[in-house]
């Protein structure tokens, strides 16, 4: 197993250790979660850096790369919901979304065709992480000057996710035709 599948694995065996400091009451456990949270979304960037610079893409990363990005966004997603920190039915749109895409992509890939990250979807992807990471910090710094940043970048979030998935499926409605 190369490095990036290794990274990868990482960040699934992260997301219960993730959720034991967020879902638990330990002392600090939001703060102690959002490092690992941080520490997860970083080996996400690198796993594929490191994949591509080495040439060392694989069917294995291929696939439980965007599963892993997966799992530690919906286990912080629901995690929240669940403590009232953010309204279910946003939750719900977001995943709903992940997992439209992620048939289409498995639809597309039994014709042999590989849906591409486009831009909407890095985005969605960087607002829901940086999301989350500031609902995690209880808004922190932005609080200091009451200003909320966690509330915007969810609403970011979740407007990006929308348009990611409308573009995602107007681009590649002829797999859906077929």
């Amino acid at each position: 197993m190369n490095l990036a599948n290794k990274l990868t694995v990482l960040r699934i065996f992260m997301v219960p250790v993730f959720m034991v400091f967020l879902l638990n009451q330990i002392p600090y456990g939001n703060y102690i979660a959002a490092f690992i949270f941080i520490a997860a979304a970083i080996t996400d960037s690198l796993d594929g850096y490191i994949a591509r610079k080495r040439n060392q893409i694989t069917n294995f990363g291929k696939f439980m790369d965007p599963l892993a990005d997966k799992l530690l966004v919906s286990a912080a997603l629901i995690s929240l919901a669940s403590m009232g920190e953010i309204s279910a039915w946003l939750v719900v749109i977001i995943i709903a979304r992940e997992f439209t895409i992620s048939v289409l992509r498995a639809v597309a890939a039994a014709e042999g065709i590989v849906i591409a990250a486009s831009i909407w979807g890095k985005i969605k992807t960087v607002t829901q992480i940086l999301a989350i990471i500031f609902i995690l910090l209880d808004n922190f710094p932005f609080r200091l000057i009451n200003l909320p940043v966690d509330v915007i970048m969810l609403w970011a979030a979740v407007i990006f996710t929308v348009i990611s998935g409308v573009d995602y499926i107007r681009v590649n409605k002829k797999i859906l035709d077929s």
